[in-house]
């Protein structure tokens, strides 16, 4: 069974890479929640969060953060990948919203990351 690590490389880091899953215009709304996402060719996916102060205090905020990384660390392995063997660069965003326990935040995300694979999918065929 491999491991589910949460390495540098499974993170958003630099301004351009956010600017570049902003520029894909892609995202969906789950519950609280918008995701973001672009194909980034490689063979694992990426998680950025964009967590703003109107969200609440930075205790509230690295909650959240917390959660959505363990969410995304148990849920790597799920998220599909292209015929062309890249993967999805993920931004997530969120609204103020009392704490939903890890739980939920794993729905939001598969959710989320489904609807973005189909309609990812839907415009490559347009595209072909």
């Amino acid at each position: 069974m491999a491991k589910l690590l949460f390495r540098p490389k499974h993170r958003l880091t630099h301004r351009r890479q956010f600017e570049a899953v902003h520029e894909a215009r892609m995202k969906t709304p789950c519950g609280p929640l918008t995701i973001h996402s672009r194909r980034n060719g490689l063979p694992h996916p990426r998680l950025g969060m964009s967590i703003g102060r109107a969200f609440g205090g930075a205790v509230q905020r690295n909650r959240l953060k917390r959660c959505l990384r363990e969410a995304f660390r148990l849920l790597q392995l799920d998220v599909p990948s292209s015929e062309s063997g890249g993967s999805y660069d993920l931004l997530v965003t969120s609204r103020k919203h009392d704490d939903a326990g890890m739980e939920q935040y794993m729905l939001w995300l598969t959710d989320g990351i489904e609807r973005l694979d189909r309609e990812w999918r839907k415009r490559e065929a347009r595209g072909a």
